[in-house]
């Protein structure tokens, strides 16, 4: 196993990194197009791109990147170099909890809610009205704990 850490420690920092590349693109240029947006439109198009996001190649890149980060997480305390193995553990933890249990707990609910109401009814609105802000914010976080994960997996190769 220990021959397989800094390739599985590679391929688990490259695939968090696109991720969070992802979710920051959001951040910065989705959700304030959005923002600046009719409801209704706006609405209307967070609900298609929540369907399209749903497709396998981003169903691999987020489960593949979760499980290679528990994968070197959880081997960490079995390898020998403490140093770079400190780093793989928290890089490979931070980005399972803050990414994909995030993901999984808050964004995944609010995008399930958003895509139950229909955007042109007043019902549908108040659902939108709440979603924005609150969805942003916890995609903002997302993507900084994404980032702060991928850059500690590649100190621990630098190590």
């Amino acid at each position: 196993m220990s021959d397989l850490v800094p390739a599985l420690t590679v391929a688990a920092a490259v695939s968090s990194a696109l991720l969070t590349g992802v979710l920051f693109a959001f951040s910065t240029s989705v959700m304030p197009a959005l923002a600046g947006r009719p409801g209704p439109e706006a609405m209307a198009a967070m609900q298609a791109m929540n369907r399209t996001i749903l497709n396998p190649l981003f169903g691999l890149l987020f489960a593949g990147s979760a499980l290679l980060c528990l994968v070197v997480a959880v081997s960490a305390p079995f390898t020998g170099d403490r140093d770079g193995a400190g780093w793989r553990l928290a890089g490979g933890l931070l980005y399972v909890v803050g990414v994909t249990v995030e993901t999984m707990a808050v964004n995944v609910p609010m995008n399930d809610r958003l895509d139950a109401v229909d955007a042109s009814t007043v019902a549908g609105q108040a659902v939108w009205a709440g979603f924005l802000p609150r969805w942003t914010r916890w995609n903002h976080v997302r993507s900084v704990l994404g980032a702060l994960a991928a850059t500690f997996l590649a100190v621990s190769l630098a190590v």
